[in-house]
């Protein structure tokens, strides 16, 4: 499994036999220097290049070429190399390319001898820049990694060998332009593009191709603990590649952070080069796009970000009202001036619906928040190391302990510390501006399934004639932006239970209430006041939660497809389910005690079984009449109040069995509760998706390692939204019965 990486960050190398595969636009010099500790080259012995292809434990090409194996051998190096520089260069006079930016990006990718791919990193931003340090490969107690670097030089060749260090960086350079102009008979051109295709996301289910196999975040385990969480667009339970892959379950490069220090990210905020938002896997985009400005914000290049052409296939279905008064149907990567960025448009991703445009948008902006955080984070990171290093530095050697020296290299320091963040900060802030015009523009044209209870789509709702492919299960962001927020998607059906967690832990992660952390920046209803909740109201409002998602779930589905049931044995959630009782979604208040809870698991314990055989043997039409053979959700409230060990088998077989014919579990409980349990009901967490009543930043992205912050899909405090939605289903129920 490739993880593909993004500027400053690192993955561990499991071999030391390894493969560095390029990719580019145009012919390119590929090179290698070999460094010390510090990065440093013993002189020109330590760079391969074409003229002088060998070194130990390094080969590389003879030529000029778009595409590049270098075979390295880290064991066979010199015990004095510890840095392992692939350099990419653009010849002269061979191809029509002169900078990186006049072409699609170059990417590098590390694989075994046998092909198997190790790390990926597409080398994006790039502009006049006509050089550049692709990756590295360094050596950290005796283990070796690889390293995203992206830093480009607009001064060629010979400005990037003078930054490794070398002082006969200009008749190196020479050397190495000879050599490739008598290869250049050889050199090998780009190959011919490829028609531009459909968007390589899933369109539904998880067997979408792949696309870098990245981790859906929505199935990651959170950081405070063993619970299967989840914080991703398009979640699911299921394992596989490409957006919704499970990374809960097995898959997820779960070594990637966002957070590792580099040298990458500093050198590219000082190229100027940025890492954009989605811009991993611009090389993988069927039909190259015409580049960005340089150190422009979104790269639209991003192959899921990319217009596809209308498919012969079914037609688009009709386009909502909201989406088409923002120019849903425009395509992406249109300028707003010849120079400018591309304008955003709802709609803009792939796709063969208007739905599923906006579905794989949305995923697309998850994934450039999460990237230009990553780099953001790694600058910072990395700035903070080179600040301790040079005050190190300054202070270990003695001629600076006496007089003004040391101040001086302190200062130094400090604003070169100072420089890096600030141009790190820019890139980042270039990058949220643009995802946040993109925000204002895609809300608005989002179908209910997709939208906020705020959204006016829902004073138009009307009871949908099919299933949608996704529901909003409420919002996600990160601190450096606390005003964007990305809609979390589910896929339906749902492949996993949810665990809404009403226990004093959910609000700082097991260190008990945590008033600053919990209430995040908007209201959250009447349960929670200028204090920290007791546990009476957060189990109120956990139950508010349960029930707002459970109203979601039956407005998106077709009369009479989905159904609500309601496990309540104390009989205290009677106030947040007078919405269902009172319009009918749920029969009757749910019975209390013991028998109540019997009652409820023995039916669908029944109704699983059932289907199960008929599916078994191809005999839906054997099923007994009286069964009701609609998606059912049940709730349980007050667990394990109530609950015998019949009763604990039931419910483990409902969470294991339930989904795949149609019963899906939601949780409304407090772990601690259920301590005395041991481990026996560590599988029934572990298979839920845990989310909070409040706001939490719980839900751990395994992709770049981001911890995000969820909020609840709650109505704003004072709307009647829920009961109106609920009051119009009311109506077509009964309306169908006539």
């Amino acid at each position: 499994m490739t993880a593909e990486l993004v500027r400053g960050q690192n993955h561990p190398l499991d071999r030391t036999r390894v493969e560095i595969r390029v990719a580019a636009g145009g012919p390119v010099v590929a090179g290698v220097a070999l460094g010390d500790e510090q990065g440093r080259l013993s002189g020109v012995e330590a760079v391969a290049h074409p003229g002088a292809p060998r070194r130990t434990g390094i080969e590389v090409p003879r030529q000029a070429a778009a595409e590049h194996r270098i075979a390295v051998d880290l064991d066979a190096l010199p015990d004095a190399v510890h840095r392992v520089s692939v350099l990419l260069a653009l010849p002269t006079g061979i191809g029509p390319l002169t900078t990186f930016g006049a072409a699609a990006a170059p990417s590098v990718t590390v694989t075994g001898l046998d092909g198997t791919g190790i790390a990926g990193y597409t080398i994006t931003g790039l502009g006049a820049e006509s050089a550049v340090v692709a990756v590295e490969l360094y050596r950290r107690q005796d283990a070796w990694k690889v390293r995203a670097v992206g830093q480009g030089y607009a001064g060629g060749l010979t400005a990037m060998l003078r930054d490794q260090g070398l002082s006969q960086a200009a008749e190196l350079a020479a050397e190495i332009e000879e050599a490739v102009g008598r290869g250049h008979a050889r050199a090998v051109p780009a190959p011919a593009p490829v028609a531009a295709s459909r968007s390589d996301r899933p369109g539904a289910g998880p067997s979408g191709a792949s696309a870098a196999d990245r981790s859906d975040p929505a199935n990651a385990t959170a950081p405070d603990g063993p619970t299967t969480t989840g914080a991703g667009i398009g979640t699911g339970a299921t394992t596989g590649t490409g957006p919704r892959a499970g990374a809960g379950a097995t898959t997820g490069p779960r070594t990637a952070t966002g957070a590792t220090t580099g040298p990458g990210s500093a050198a590219g905020a000082k190229a100027g080069a940025t890492t954009g938002p989605g811009a991993g896997s611009a090389a993988k985009s069927a039909a190259p796009s015409p580049a960005p400005a340089a150190g422009g914000p979104v790269d639209y290049r991003h192959p899921k970000r990319r217009s596809a052409p209308t498919p012969a296939g079914p037609p688009a279905a009709p386009v909502p009202p909201a989406a088409a008064s923002v120019g849903a149907t425009a395509s992406a990567g249109t300028p707003a001036s010849p120079d400018g960025p591309p304008v955003p448009v709802a709609g803009d991703a792939a796709g063969w619906s208007m739905e599923e445009r906006l579905y794989n948008q949305v995923w697309g902006m998850f994934e450039d928040l999460a990237r230009s955080v990553a780099a953001y984070r790694s600058a910072s990171d990395f700035a903070e190391s080179r600040l301790e290093q040079e005050l190190d530095k300054a202070l270990a050697d003695p001629r600076n302990r006496l007089g003004t020296a040391v101040d001086v290299a302190r200062a130094t320091a400090r604003d070169k510390h100072a420089t890096l963040v600030t141009q790190a900060r820019a890139a980042l802030d270039r990058d949220l501006a643009q995802l946040a015009v993109e925000s204002e523009v895609v809300e608005p044209a989002l179908p209910p399934a997709f939208a906020r209870w705020d959204n006016p789509v829902w004073q138009g709702y009307h009871v949908p004639l099919e299933r949608p492919m996704a529901l909003r299960l409420g919002d996600l962001h990160l601190p450096e932006v606390l005003d964007l927020r990305i809609p979390m998607l589910v896929r339906l059906p749902l492949e996993r239970g949810l665990w809404i967690d009403s226990g004093l832990d959910a609000y700082a992660g097991g260190g008990g209430p945590d008033p600053e952390r919990a209430y995040g920046r908007r209201e959250l209803g009447s349960a929670l006041t200028d204090r920290a909740p007791d546990e009476a109201a957060l189990r109120r409002l956990a139950m508010e939660t349960a029930v707002a998602i459970a109203a979601r779930l039956l407005a998106v589905h077709p009369v009479g497809e989905f159904a609500v049931q309601v496990i309540d044995p104390g009989g205290t959630a009677a106030s947040a389910l007078a919405p269902l009782v009172e319009s009918g979604a749920l029969p009757a208040a749910p019975l209390p005690g013991a028998k109540g809870v019997a009652s409820v698991l023995e039916g669908l314990t029944r109704r699983v079984d059932l289907v199960q055989m008929a599916v078994r043997n191809r005999a839906g039409d054997a099923l007994p009449p009286d069964l009701d053979t609609a998606e059912q959700l049940l709730i349980v409230h007050d667990f394990p109040h109530g609950f015998d060990d019949r009763a604990l088998t039931q419910l483990r077989y409902l969470a294991d069995e339930g989904p795949a014919v149609g019963v899906h579990l939601m949780m409304v409980a407090d772990r601690a509760q259920s301590r005395e349990y041991g481990p026996v009901l560590d599988p029934l967490w572990r298979s839920l998706l845990r989310i909070t009543p409040v706001p939490d930043a719980h839900l751990a992205d395994p992709w770049v390692g981001h911890a995000w912050t969820y909020e609840p899909p709650l109505a704003p405090k004072g709307s009647q939204v829920v009961r109106q939605v609920l009051g119009r289903l009311a109506e077509a129920r009964r309306a169908g019965r006539h």
